[in-house]
C-alpha cells in the first residue's frame, strides 16, 4: 500500500482541479522480469483517457471451409485485481482448439501494464475501452469472454452494443451481489469519504481476497514451471503499479460488482448466444441467479469456487468449446 492513498473521483463528482495525466503503469520489462514472457509481446492502445495494454494470440491456420460461421475473433476480459495474464491459460487452451481464431487479452484500467485514468471507474470507461480496442483491431464484432468483474462488464456492454457481440461467455460473473446485504459500516465504505478511505481500501482488498493476501512461498518455482500464480501477480501490482489500488477500489464501488441484475436481464433479452460457467462452490453467483434473469445456458464445474477460470481450465474450456461448436454448426 502507499502512504497517501489515491482516491479516484466518483461518477457524480466533478473532476478535481488536479486531475491530469493518467498514472503510468509499470514497464513490460519489469513485468517480464518477475513473471516471465508467458504472454505475447504487449501492444498499446492510446485512448483519450490513457494508454492500455493488450496481447494477441494470432491464428495459425485458416478456418475449415465447411464452417459457415467460424469462431474467428475472441476477446478475453479479466476481473478485478488479476490482469490479463490470469486469463492466459484459458486463452491458450481455446486457441489450440480454435487455431483459426485471433485471441486478444486486454489489461483493464489500472491493471497489469494499463494506466490508471484519473476519472471515475464506472462501467462506461470499460465499455469505451472495448469499443476503442475493437476499432483498433478493425473488428466489427467478436466473441466476448468475461471473468468475474469482466463478466459483469461484458453483460452490461452487450446490452448496449449487441451488434458487436457474436456471443458472450460469462465465467463466474460478478454483478449480482446486492449492496442491500452489506452492513451499515460496509455501506459507508462503499460511499467513501475522507474519514473512511483508509479503512475502506483495506476492507475492499480483504473482501476481494477472501482474507489477507498471502503469496505462496514457492511462487517463483511455480512460475518457472509455467504456472500463473495470481496472488504473486496481485501483490506485485500493489507494490509496483501506483494506480492499481485506486483502480481496484474504484471498480469495486462503481464498476459493476454489485446490483447489475437489470443489465444482465436486458443483455439476455437481446438474443445474443450466451453461456455462463460457474464453480459449484462460488458464493458470488449461482445458476439460479442467472436463470432467473434469462441466462438459461449455465454449466457448473463441480467442487471448485470463484477461481474456476484458472483452477479448472480444461473443464471451462470444454464447456466453451461445446458452446462455440454449436454456433459453428458442428456440435
Amino acid at each position: 500500500m502507499f502512504n497517501t492513498p489515491l482516491v479516484l473521483p466518483r461518477p457524480w463528482t466533478q473532476k478535481r482541479p488536479d486531475d491530469g495525466k493518467p498514472i503510468e503503469a509499470p514497464s513490460e520489462s519489469e513485468f517480464v522480469t518477475e513473471f516471465g514472457n508467458k504472454l505475447p509481446n504487449a501492444e498499446f492502445l492510446q485512448t483519450e483517457i490513457g494508454k492500455a495494454a493488450y496481447y494477441s494470440i494470432h491464428p495459425i491456420s485458416s478456418a475449415p471451409p465447411e464452417l459457415k460461421t467460424p469462431i474467428s475473433r475472441i476477446l478475453f476480459v479479466h476481473g478485478v485485481q488479476t490482469p490479463a495474464i490470469g486469463m492466459h491459460p484459458l486463452a491458450t487452451t481455446l486457441s489450440s482448439r480454435f487455431p483459426y481464431a485471433h485471441c486478444v487479452l486486454v489489461d483493464l484500467w489500472g491493471h497489469g501494464l494499463s494506466e490508471t485514468p484519473l476519472i471515475a471507474h464506472d462501467a462506461t470507461i470499460f465499455h469505451r475501452l472495448v469499443i476503442d480496442l475493437m476499432n483498433e483491431l478493425r473488428w466489427e464484432d467478436a466473441h466476448l469472454i468475461g471473468y468475474s468483474f469482466g463478466g459483469s462488464m461484458v453483460a452490461s456492454y452487450a446490452h448496449l452494443n449487441p451488434e458487436t457481440v457474436s456471443s458472450m461467455t460469462l465465467v463466474a460473473p460478478a454483478g449480482l451481489l446486492r449492496t442491500s446485504q452489506l452492513s451499515e459500516l460496509e455501506k459507508s465504505y462503499m460511499q467513501g469519504g475522507d474519514a473512511v478511505e483508509d479503512q475502506a481500501r483495506k476492507w475492499i482488498i480483504k473482501y476481494l481476497e477472501g482474507g489477507q493476501l498471502v503469496v505462496p512461498s514457492d511462487w517463483r518455482a511455480r512460475v518457472e514451471r509455467g504456472e500463473v500464480v495470481a496472488e504473486a501477480v496481485r501483490d506485485w501490482e500493489m507494490k509496483n503499479h501506483k494506480g492499481h489500488a485506486a483502480s481496484v477500489v474504484g471498480i469495486f464501488r462503481d464498476g459493476g460488482v454489485f446490483d447489475k441484475h437489470s443489465e444482465f436481464a436486458q443483455s439476455a433479452s437481446k438474443g445474443i448466444p450466451n453461456l455462463s460457467v460457474l464453480g459449484e462452490l462460488d458464493e458470488l453467483c449461482s445458476a439460479q441467479d442467472l436463470q432467473e434473469l434469462g441466462m438459461e445456458n449455465v454449466a457448473v464445474v463441480p467442487q471448485v469456487g470463484h477461481g474456476v477460470v484458472r483452477q479448472s481450465v480444461p473443464e471451462v474450456a470444454g464447456h466453451i468449446e461445446k458452446f462455440w461448436k454449436s454456433l459453428e454448426g458442428i456440435a
